[in-house]
């Protein structure tokens, strides 16, 4: 679902996500914390100090959001807002300890020489390894998310960098493929992923659905490039409890404007409206738009998006 976007700036054309600065309602809209909630966090307890624009307006950075979400992981954990600085420090203090040579940096050089190579046995050793050692969602965020995001800024900067892109977009369509042909079913809410139009990397949809599948919830994935005017019917037979796009490319205006909200009102299963939502860059660059249409924006972030998903269709499960 996220071409991270998901995940992750796999073409030339999308932004570093450092350079992004976002205002208060479309972080509220990316993590799900109100804006007065976020107030409250900053004045009572210090947490996540954005900065102003001239008119006092907050901004935030991309890694105060991710910081946002480490806070609801930590509370859903049980950790008091009260203690949460103290929480985060030692979070912060944990990560800054680590050896710089850590396991995930090993396995990036090894990848990445094997990628450079088009050595696709070595890459299943350094992959494999990886997954014996560490469950999906660590290797997902530690290794393919970071792998990803640099071979997106090769793209057009080195010699090969796009056959390099190409090729392990490839290798890990094929093996996220495998992943879920095998995975276990679940019993859970019901969801139908596509890419939006004009969106044909399809890694971060993969993704999204191994992790969403991790979470219990079941996927129904349609792939790249889907016109959403087909996703209604779809969901409604395969009785669908919301429907996910998937988009990290900046989309046509009448995609927003004009098919998005046609699809949020054709979107309904036995008289209960489904919602939909998207994920990935375009779900933060064009958050108001996405609002506009009556959508829901996910963010960038899998896990986050996941969690958020599962929170969302909590109460509004049905029967299947």
């Amino acid at each position: 679902m996220y071409r991270l976007c998901i995940v992750i700036g796999m073409s030339s054309g999308t932004r570093p996500a450092s350079a992004e600065r976002y205002p208060i309602r479309t972080v509220a809209s990316l993590t799900g914390v109100l804006p007065v909630t976020l107030r409250a966090w900053e004045r009572r307890y210090g947490l996540i100090r954005p900065s102003r624009t001239s008119t006092g307006h907050r901004l935030y950075t991309q890694a105060q959001v991710d910081q946002i979400h480490e806070v609801l992981a930590l509370m859903a954990k049980g950790v008091p807002i009260g203690q949460m600085r103290r929480a985060l420090t030692g979070s912060a203090q944990a990560r800054q300890s680590r050896p710089a040579a850590g396991p995930w940096t090993r396995y990036l050089e090894r990848m990445s020489a094997a990628i450079a190579r088009f050595d696709e046995a070595a890459l299943d050793a350094v992959y494999d390894e990886a997954l014996s050692l560490h469950p999906i969602e660590r290797v997902t965020k530690g290794l393919l998310m970071p792998l990803l995001a640099a071979l997106g800024q090769r793209w057009d900067r080195a010699a090969g960098g796009i056959a390099e892109e190409h090729f392990f977009a490839v290798y890990l369509r094929n093996k996220l493929g495998a992943r879920l042909h095998h995975r276990r079913l679940q019993s859970g809410p019901k969801l139908l992923l596509a890419c939006a139009p004009g969106e044909f990397h399809e890694i971060g949809l993969l993704l999204f659905a191994i992790a969403a599948g991790e979470a219990g919830l079941r996927c129904v994935p349609l792939g790249a490039n889907m016109p959403l005017a087909e996703l209604a019917l779809p969901a409604r037979r395969a009785e669908c409890h919301a429907i996910v796009i998937s988009s990290s490319v900046d989309p046509e205006p009448a995609t927003l404007r004009k098919a998005l909200p046609a699809l949020v009102a054709q979107a309904e299963h036995a008289g209960v409206p489904v919602p939909v939502l998207v994920g990935g860059q375009t779900s933060v660059r064009h958050r108001d738009a996405i609002v506009a249409a009556g959508a829901v924006p996910l963010g960038a972030d899998i896990e986050a998006g996941v969690r958020r998903l599962a929170a969302l269709l909590q109460p509004k499960e049905r029967n299947s």
